[in-house]
């Protein structure tokens, strides 16, 4: 792409959707072996045929009239255009769409995980690294047909999956968007891709639709959540019952022969300067409440963006020690399914 920025080249294709799409997206080879095998079947389909998903996709939607579609439950009439805490309204909102190669390795393959950031966030973290998207301007308006378009689109330039980045707050739009989609052909498994933070009540209602969930567990202390992430006291319990929840639904991720995850739980853990995200405490809960080949990736790519320059204890990447001792304990915690990153400092 030389010097033209993603960045760029993603927001035209935004604007202008799918015009001239094809030279920024890799073109699927008709004999991937990659792609999704034909004996797999992603459960949002037999929803779509009996009309269930359609009908789940309005339930959340009416949810918006006093919105509680996260746990902060602001209660914002959204249908009538006002904005709830997380920044959104009824009207979709996005920031970019493409194939991902920096995703787990599982949901890359050779094609890119097929992400679609969603703009705005309720969480919203001190530390975003992605603030433009979740908690500023980094929003392009758009519909429920576009997103379906965006789907079909990454699925044919050979992405093995959809990946929702941010999803929250869009789950209505999601589930309607996927209805249309799977009318034309979408089939490849959809990634709930979430900060972790859910509604167990929600998540009920996405049960059968979502292939795989790729939530955060971010803190293991509620004041250290509310401290960083704006009044979030509750986070620590609110994603445990989350996790229990989608791991009920998708049970332990593991790849298919190809190589590549279809379905299952994978949990990321970021680890943070001077143990802000007790780290321990975390993967302590992950190791004694699910299954020890329970889907961890524990992440050393903390970097002090957004606000974190005002918080001296954040202020910093971690250290090469302070990545070691998180992997240290998940191993002696006894967790099996891991995967490791290589330091970079």
């Amino acid at each position: 792409m030389g010097s033209v920025s993603r960045r760029n080249i993603i927001k035209s294709l935004i604007v202008a959707p799918f015009a001239g799409f094809a030279p920024y997206l890799r073109t699927a080879m008709s004999d991937n072996k990659e792609r999704v095998s034909p004996d797999f079947e992603p459960g949002y389909l037999n929803l779509h045929r009996t009309g269930e998903l359609k009908r789940r996709g309005g339930e959340l939607w009416q949810m918006m009239e006093s919105c509680e579609l996260c746990p902060r439950m602001c209660g914002v009439n959204k249908l009538k255009g006002k904005r709830g805490f997380c920044g959104a309204n009824s009207r979709l909102e996005t920031a970019s769409f493409h194939p991902h190669f920096g995703e787990e390795r599982p949901l890359v393959g050779q094609g890119g995980s097929g992400t679609i950031f969603m703009s705005n966030c309720a969480l919203r973290c001190v530390f975003c690294i992605n603030w433009e998207v979740s908690q500023g301007k980094d929003r392009t308006p758009g519909s429920i047909d576009a997103l379906a378009n965006m789907m079909l689109s990454l699925q044919k330039s050979g992405c093995p999956n959809i990946n929702f980045v941010t999803p929250t707050h869009y789950s209505p739009h999601i589930l309607l968007a996927v209805d249309k989609a799977a009318s034309k052909g979408l089939k490849v498994p959809l990634v709930y891709n979430t900060c972790g933070w859910e509604r167990v009540e929600i998540l009920k209602i996405l049960d059968g639709i979502i292939d795989i969930y790729l939530p955060d567990f971010k803190y293991a202390d509620g004041q250290m959540a509310s401290k960083y992430s704006s009044g979030a006291v509750t986070y620590p319990e609110i994603t445990r019952n989350a996790l229990l929840e989608m791991h009920r639904q998708v049970g332990v991720a593991k790849p298919s022969e190809n190589g590549l995850m279809r379905r299952g739980l994978m949990i990321r853990h970021l680890v943070m300067p001077n143990n802000v995200s007790g780290s321990k405490e975390v993967i302590g809960w992950i190791a004694e409440n699910l299954p020890k080949d329970t889907y961890l990736n524990i992440m050393s790519q903390y970097r002090p963006a957004y606000k974190a320059s005002g918080y001296p204890e954040i202020s910093r990447s971690i250290t090469r020690e302070e990545y070691q001792s998180a992997v240290n304990h998940a191993k002696s915690a006894g967790l099996t399914n891991l995967e490791i990153q290589g330091y970079s400092w």
